[in-house]
């Protein structure tokens, strides 16, 4: 029985082993990948970066500015989480199948928070520089939509697992809607939606390098302009810098995420 069992699997691996094997070949044809030099190419990359791409003595020059735009770039990611955090999780409260007030409301919270979801933050930039032009404001109303759409959907599915047992208890003692929620439904997922806003934060401070790119803001524009002008090192500076950030960022993240869970 196991004999034939493990059998089975080694087939079931091969056999999908095989199906990428296929896969792989039948893209490189369709779009004429030569893979040879694909791979001697990957020295060359290497050695050009190891040559242009590092920090020198002029590049460290630039590091007050570098600091001074990635403080920014933090504090936009920071305050856009923050504060679609809060309209996130009146609509999550709202639109919830065990706290909802039902209806239409609860449909089109739900809508809402889809569309908000689906639309790419790099579309959100795109759309909102025709409006507000290359300033912070577009960068910081691009990652609050992207948040609220991906917070209400989180902070739903959070308030759906949770327990009934505490909501029921206070119904039972004539408490109103609103003190059933202030005193049961948050304290009872804060955990959860806490791990959501950290990790919403995380996200929004790699992407908002991409919208510091497009709206001429943060420590985004100081990488395209020191890499259209060659300047490679101080390109490689800034990149250092937001991988650091994000470390730092996320260990903190990680630590608060343990304290609380």
């Amino acid at each position: 029985m196991s004999g034939s069992f493990f059998l089975r699997k080694r087939l079931n691996t091969l056999f999908f082993c095989a199906l990428v094997l296929a896969l792989t070949m039948i893209a490189i044809i369709i779009t004429e990948y030569d893979v040879v030099k694909g791979f001697t190419s990957v020295p060359k990359a290497a050695e050009w970066a190891v040559s242009n791409f590092v920090p020198n003595g002029k590049a460290l020059d630039k590091l007050p500015d570098i600091i001074d735009k990635l403080l920014e770039t933090l504090l936009v990611s920071i305050a856009a989480t923050s504060t679609a955090a809060v309209f996130a999780l009146v609509f999550a409260v709202l639109g919830s199948q065990k706290t909802g007030i039902g209806g239409p409301f609860s449909m089109v919270s739900r809508w809402i928070a889809t569309v908000f979801r689906n639309i790419d933050v790099a579309a959100w930039s795109m759309i909102l520089l025709f409006s507000f032009g290359q300033n912070v404001l577009t960068g910081y109303l691009a990652l609050f939509f992207c948040s609220f759409g991906f917070l209400t959907r989180a902070f739903m599915e959070s308030i759906d697992e949770m327990s009934m047992s505490s909501v029921e208890a206070l119904r039972a003692t004539g408490a109103g809607y609103i003190h059933i929620v202030a005193h049961s439904v948050i304290p009872s997922s804060l955990p959860q939606l806490i791990s959501w806003v950290l990790f919403t934060i995380e996200t929004n401070i790699r992407q908002a390098t991409l919208i510091g790119i497009l709206t001429g803001t943060g420590i985004g524009f100081l990488f395209n302009l020191y890499y259209k002008s060659l300047n490679y090192a101080s390109a490689s500076l800034a990149v250092i810098a937001i991988v650091v950030a994000i470390m730092i960022i996320e260990s903190v993240s990680n630590y608060v995420r343990r304290v609380i869970m």
